[in-house]
């Protein structure tokens, strides 16, 4: 349901939440652990082509350290790969430049579908510039709050052995799938690595010793992209945080990345959509109210599931934020609204007899220095008015009179509703303290006197009517001296020069009209 609210309070709270849904994307434009969840929750599968042989715990301890092994023995799960008809391989080992130029296995390394890793920044090694082999990165980003989950196509290089600093080396993911794909282009554009869960990796891997022996079945592997890497535990510098924060082997990482990038990509919502959904997210929950604002953060944070099966990436926390915003503001609307009921008379939007108590007493504490002036005003008619109009003259009146008082309000005083047919000015403090000086030195004018006070207000007030009643007007008023200790007195002091005011224009013939005649 739609909330009522304050049109004046509203040209505020809704800058505001145009101001909070633009920057709530610039300022969270991506939702890492939110988008973790999901890959978790939403796992992909592996691409059909790809096979992992991994080097683990039983191949080590076979052949002993992998940085003693011989190349031959690379060269020996080539051949049984070459053999059982695979498309491409991708040797995620770091090879050293003395073991890669070994005559004897040069022809084997030397091959256009064999992709070679080099460490993230280096270009050149440690592989002879005439190999046809292609070389890629092996790197992955791990963003600060953890969790591997992206990879790009091409990564700044900056190694000793590097062409240039500044340029943009092949990743070996990139080298990998462009073995079977038409190949990405090299930029820094960090791309989703989506999750596959380890049953499905374990399902796809083949022991590395296995290869080397050829105790395999081709048909595994015809036709496949293999990534040989170690997967072996207890190897240190080998493994990464996952999307969940476990440890996982790099070359596990790798595969995914492979995958990933084989892949429909995830896309993530461009910015100004961003800031268009979160302007959306706030201004429903502004319009609905209430609980509202708290269903479309929900609901935001709900809707990135079926959008990820889609391959869009939802800011679901950005846009949440930004209804929780909207949310807040409607509170604090209500809040507003909530404390001017107590304060303020709804009819005429003037402090109410409680508001004007707190301004007298915050006031009265320094009316020794600065005295406090008060005028009253009822409206002689106003009964009348009501019974021969009915109730909403009686109100249009009262707003008519307090659209008057407001015009002649001067700077510094406070006008209240007092009761049902009056009005209260609090002079303002160094106005009233004028009065009293130049009273006292016989300087006193009209309009630097509580006479002059009064008579401005009864004069502002002259020609107010409704349905041609003219409103007749009571002025009586009172400021602090010796003679007045407390509020009360102050009160009654301006109340009794109001019904002097009252007598005084009775006696001269000038009783209340009602429809331009005498009220009988």
């Amino acid at each position: 349901m739609r909330n009522s609210t304050d049109p004046n309070l509203r040209r505020w709270t809704l800058p505001l939440a145009v101001v909070f849904s633009v920057l709530l994307p610039l300022l969270l434009p991506e939702n890492g652990r939110l988008e973790n969840a999901v890959n978790r929750a939403l796992p992909s599968p592996l691409d059909s082509r790809l096979v992992l042989i991994g080097i683990d715990d039983a191949s080590l301890r076979d052949y002993g350290r992998m940085e003693l092994w011989p190349r031959e023995l690379y060269a020996a799960a080539f051949n049984t790969l070459e053999e059982a008809g695979v498309k491409a391989v991708g040797l995620d080992v770091l090879l050293s430049a003395s073991s890669a130029r070994d005559a004897q296995v040069g022809n084997t390394f030397d091959q256009p579908h064999l992709v070679l890793a080099t460490a993230p920044g280096d270009v050149l090694s440690p592989f002879p510039q005439e190999w046809r082999s292609p070389t890629g990165v092996s790197a992955l980003n791990v963003p600060s709050f953890g969790g591997v989950r992206e990879v790009q196509t091409a990564y700044p290089t900056t190694g000793l052995n590097s062409v240039g600093t500044g340029q943009l080396a092949p990743s070996f993911a990139r080298q990998v799938a462009a073995q079977v794909a038409p190949p990405l282009p090299l930029d820094t554009r960090r791309h989703l690595i989506r999750y596959t869960t380890p049953q499905e990796i374990s399902a796809r891997t083949l022991p590395f010793r296995d290869v080397v022996n050829g105790h395999v079945r081709f048909s595994q592997l015809q036709g496949k992209v293999a990534v040989i890497g170690l997967i072996a535990n207890g190897v240190g510098n080998i493994s990464l945080p996952d999307a969940d924060g476990t440890p996982v082997p790099g070359t596990v990482l790798q595969l995914r990345a492979i995958s990933s990038l084989l892949a429909a990509p995830l896309t993530r919502l461009p910015l100004p959509l961003t800031m268009l959904a979160c302007l959306l997210a706030a201004g429903l929950a502004m319009w609905w109210g209430g609980l509202g604002g708290f269903v479309i953060a929900g609901a935001a944070l709900l809707l990135t599931l079926p959008l990820w099966l889609l391959n869009i990436v939802f800011p679901g926390v950005t846009v949440s934020l930004a209804a929780l915003v909207g949310a807040g503001l409607v509170a604090f609307e209500q809040w507003w609204r909530a404390r001017r009921v107590v304060t303020h008379d709804h009819l005429t939007g003037f402090g109410n007899r409680l508001a004007f108590t707190r301004a007298v007493e915050q006031r009265w504490r320094g009316r020794a220095e600065r005295p406090v002036g008060l005028l009253l005003i009822d409206l002689d008619n106003l009964r009348q008015v009501r019974e021969l109009h009915g109730r909403l003259a009686g109100e249009q009146a009262l707003k008519a009179v307090a659209a008057r008082l407001q015009e002649r309000k001067r700077r510094g005083d406070l006008t209240f509703r007092w009761g049902t047919e009056e009005f209260a000015v609090l002079l303002d403090q160094h106005t009233s303290h004028s009065i009293v000086n130049q009273s006292n030195a016989g300087q006193a004018t009209p309009g630097q006197s509580l006479a002059g006070a009064i008579d401005h207000y009864y004069q502002g007030l002259q020609g107010v009517d409704v349905n041609g009643s003219a409103m007749q007007v009571n002025v009586g008023g009172a400021v602090t001296g010796l003679d007045i200790a407390t509020p009360t007195e102050l009160i009654d002091a301006a109340s009794r020069s109001r019904y002097r005011m009252k007598y005084q224009r009775e006696l001269q013939g000038q009783p209340p009209q009602v429809n331009g005649k005498p009220e009988p």
